[in-house]
């Protein structure tokens, strides 16, 4: 253990640290824009449940959500905010330290 430095669980963010926003973030940072029901489908959700973990995303200004239409049938588009990116990139940090410290534990030991 480092003295002075807070346990990497400590960086873990509470809005993020959930599969399915964790992977809505994903998604959104892999690609420029995602339809909702892409979003719906890759991560095998109801309609109420990713309308709820995307409204917590919004909510906290790591999506944006633009409604509007394409030809006849609305569409709701979801994208990634600059805050959004970087509260992405600082959870993986801190999943990263997790697992470094994990490897260099002896899982095996007492």
């Amino acid at each position: 253990m480092s003295e002075g430095q807070p346990h990497p669980a400590v960086g873990l963010d509470d809005v993020i640290h959930q599969r399915v926003r964790l992977g809505i973030l994903v998604m959104l940072a892999e690609i420029r824009e995602c339809a909702f029901a892409t979003l719906r489908t890759e991560l095998q959700l109801t309609d109420g449940n990713l309308n709820r973990h995307v409204q917590v995303l919004a909510d906290a200004g790591l999506v944006v959500v633009t409604k509007g239409y394409e030809g006849n049938r609305p569409r709701t588009w979801l994208k990634l905010t600059t805050e959004g990116r970087r509260a992405l990139r600082a959870e993986l940090l801190a999943l990263e330290q997790l697992t470094a410290r994990l490897k260099a534990a002896d899982l095996d030991g007492p």
